[in-house]
């Protein structure tokens, strides 16, 4: 069965999953689980918190799936949506916490020595420091380019904008970096 459900395509999972196919949804969990992760875990910093609110999203998602609508966009768009919102509700519940962590970022690299790596950590301390200063919107729109690599149209679909005004807040995003990083 479940060789069966790896060689659909994402829309038959989803009618499944509506339908109340649990194999369905979880072929789906399957195929999306470590973007939706790697997102929640550059907000938060920390894994076992991480790990909670993907679990969330998920639960979410599974609950929600029936009301789901692809509208021409994958269902990875509305996932990250899912994400967002349960992001926002955590740091909304924690005041007291910063959703940019250094730890968020790997540097772990062999190659490196200890100055390398000392001056790496400081770059990227910088760099997080720099896109504290971004509106939480421009934050996650510079991840999802940037770091998960996603198309303008993909992000447009995520941040629910259009196309162009996603090209110009990310031109007006990186500017801003560009002149946050040239002041310190």
């Amino acid at each position: 069965m479940a060789e069966e459900l790896s060689g659909l395509n994402e829309e038959a999972l989803v009618r499944r999953a509506a339908n109340g196919d649990a194999e369905a949804f979880g072929e789906l969990y399957v195929r999306h689980l470590d973007e939706i992760y790697r997102f929640v875990f550059y907000k938060v910093g920390n894994e076992k918190r991480a790990e909670d609110l993907t679990e969330q999203v998920f639960l979410k998602a599974w609950e929600a799936i029936g009301d789901y609508e692809s509208r021409g966009y994958p269902l990875s768009s509305w996932l990250y949506r899912i994400a967002h919102n349960a992001v926002v509700d955590h740091y909304r519940t924690r005041k007291d916490e910063s959703p940019l962590d250094p730890i968020a970022f790997s540097l772990a690299d062999e190659s490196l020595g200890p100055e390398e790596t000392l001056m790496k950590k400081r770059e990227v301390s910088r760099l997080l420091e720099a896109l504290a200063e971004l509106s939480e919107e421009k934050q996650q729109l510079i991840f999802l380019r940037f770091v998960e690599g996603l198309s303008h149209a993909r992000v447009a679909r995520i941040l629910d904008k259009s196309e162009g005004a996603c090209r110009v807040m990310q031109h007006r995003a990186l500017a801003s970096l560009s002149e946050i990083l040239g002041r310190g």
